[in-house]
Parts: structure tokens; sequence; C-alpha cells
């Protein structure tokens, strides 16, 4: 449902102006002298700048976080919820910043909503050692992650924390967080790099031997699989962490390899047999594995495909750059560990990605 009648306005762009316009002014007033920070931070499309005019069906609109000091905000936090509630206008160039939430316990999103009383807002009130917690496991804002820990942190978790805008900080906090959660240390970065063609090898050979038993669409899945960790390996390679399904094709056409790599992926997803699916996929192995090697991580290594052992596929036999990289890891933490990774590069359930502690438990029990 789109209310406003002037056209849509990118959610940032419109957090901008609920801070600056609303809730900057109202706090001045009424809490002169309060340290915080504001900012559109988190999950939602706009954070990541995916936002499109569909995006104003449910939990978009005018939103955004102040954060306080763990004390201020034991102290403050209602009181500052019921003030904007009462003072915020009722609407932000034509969008409401009421939400009502749906009554659906299956589907409970907010919905913009017109109201003549109270605004039911979207301006959350948090701990700021507390935010850090819940949206990536640290224990404090303080907290400077360790190398088994950066493993424990899904990337689409990342990817909101580091992406949207901060309006204000006069906390500082919020700003030092974002810097420290901006991309990976070195050696996490060479090891996740080589946990991921490490995932290639795995499954490249697996699109010829589907294939070879008459199992067709076993192969195009297979394929499929490739493409996708073809495209995250693109992203770690240009620093960018990847967004969760929905957003990543999104995020990787981004990229400046993208122009060269979607016809071969494109040709992969969309071949309807084995010998043309096999043909894309090598031509895109050739390029992200030269990508590989301009990177100047490792010593080159031969980017070309070849024969999959004495059986008739294909491949790049992934794993020389699995190993590549895999010698250049000399953080003590890490190069003991098998080439599983970090916890996306093993496991895609939204649910379970959604729990930092249980991520943690499960990331830690791997030797």
């Amino acid at each position: 449902m789109t209310i406003s009648g002037g056209g849509f306005m990118p959610g940032l762009e419109l957090s901008r102006i609920l801070y600056e316009e609303a809730v900057r002014p109202i706090l001045q007033e009424a809490r002169p002298g309060l340290r915080y920070a504001a900012a559109r931070v988190g999950s939602g499309s706009e954070v990541l700048g995916f936002d499109t005019a569909r995006s104003a069906d449910h939990d978009w609109g005018p939103r955004l976080q102040v954060f306080l000091t763990a004390g201020d905000h034991a102290r403050h936090s209602a009181d500052l919820r019921r003030l904007l509630a009462e003072r915020l206008p009722k609407d932000v160039r034509g969008w409401p910043t009421h939400f009502q939430q749906s009554s659906d316990p299956l589907d409970p999103v907010g919905h913009m909503q017109p109201t003549d009383g109270p605004v039911n807002h979207r301006v959350d009130i948090l701990d700021m050692d507390g935010w850090p917690a819940g949206q990536v496991g640290l224990h404090s804002a303080d907290e400077v992650p360790g190398s088994r820990a950066w493993l424990a942190m899904p990337q689409q978790r990342l990817a909101e924390a580091t992406g949207g805008e901060v309006f204000h900080d006069g906390l500082g906090t919020l700003t030092a967080v974002r810097r420290r959660l901006a991309w990976y240390p070195e050696q996490v970065w060479r090891y996740l790099l080589a946990c991921q063609w490490q995932r290639i090898s795995q499954e490249e050979a697996f699109v010829g031997r589907c294939a070879e038993v008459g199992d067709d669409i076993g192969s195009a899945v297979v394929a499929a699989r490739l493409v996708r960790d073809l495209m995250r390996l693109c992203l770690l390679l240009e620093r960018r962490y990847a967004p969760y399904s929905k957003w990543l094709g999104s995020a990787f056409s981004s990229l400046p390899a993208a122009e060269r790599l979607t016809p071969a992926l494109r040709g992969a997803l969309a071949a309807t047999n084995y010998p043309t699916r096999e043909e894309h996929l090598c031509t895109a192995y050739e390029a992200v594995a030269s990508l590989q090697n301009a990177s100047g991580l490792t010593a080159p290594v031969d980017p070309k495909r070849r024969p999959y052992h004495s059986r008739p596929f294909m491949v790049l036999h992934a794993e020389r750059f699995a190993q590549a990289l895999a010698r250049t890891v000399t953080d003590p933490d890490l190069a003991g560990l098998p080439l599983v990774g970090s916890v996306d590069q093993w496991a895609d359930s939204t649910d379970l990605l959604g729990q930092p502690r249980a991520v943690q438990a499960a990331t830690y029990a791997i030797e």
C-alpha cells in the first residue's frame, strides 16, 4: 500500500527527514543535554539501499533508532517512547509515522496507517551496549572480536550493522562499533576465501556426474548452487558482505566484475543440457580464478579449466585455490581449523542465523 501522494522516497532519506525535522527538535526541547546517537541501521531493505515502492507494504516507513548509554536507557527509554508518541507529527512527507501491528501471529509486521491519536511510532530507543549483542553477538559495544568470534557473525547481520546511515552520534560509540565491523581482519578474510573456494571444489564435478546418470534436474540444481557460491565469492573478493538470498543478486550486480561474469552465470542457470551448463560454469570459474590471482593474496594459480581426474567432466579443481590461500593463514586460532568457514558458509537457516548465542555455540564446536 502506498499512502504518500508524492511518489516513492528511499527509506534512508525518509528516516533522515524524520530525525532532522521531528526527533531532533523534540529531544533538544524536552531532553536538552541528553547524549545519544541516532541512525537507521539493522534490518530492512532500505538499510542496504535496495528498497523500492514495494517495500512500503510492511515494516517500512519513517523509522530510526535512538541509542543511549545503559544508564540513560534504564532511566529515560520509557518516557522517551511516550514523549515521541505524543509529539511526533502524524506523517513525514505524506508517509504516516503511525504503525498498525498485524493481528496475524504468523505475520507480525507493521503497516503504516493514519491516526488521530498518539503515534505508535518506529523510533526504537535502544541500549548502545545491548544492540551489538543482539545484532552480531558481541558482549558489549567496546568488544574487539577475536578471529573465532568473526566466524560466528553472519554476513547479513554484519551488512545490517555497517549499512544504513548514522545521523548523529553524540556518544561516539556507534560510529566506533561500525568502523570496527566494517570488514574482516585480513587473516579472517584469507581463511574465509579459502573456505569459499573449498565449497566450490566439493561440488563442481557433480554437475557432470548428475547428468551422466540422466539426472538433468539434479545437474541444474548443483549448477545453481555453484552460481550462488561464485557470486558470494566475488563479494568476498571485493570486500563486500553478502546479504541474504533476496538481495544477493542485487548486491552482486553492483560489483565491477558483474558485467563480465553475468552472461556466464546466467547461461549456466538457463542451460537445458549439460554441455552448455558446463561450458558456462567453466567460463565463470576461470574469470573468478583470475580475480583471485589479481588480488595478490597468493602466488598465481593456473586459472584454466581441466579434466576431473579420469572422468569426462571439465572443472577448475577449485581446491587448488583453497589450499593456496590456506597456506597463507598463520593466525593460530584459524590455521588448525578445517575449511568450514563462517556460519553462513555452512548454514543458511534464517531462524538459526538470527540467534547469536546458538550460532556462537555451533561455531565454537567446530574443531
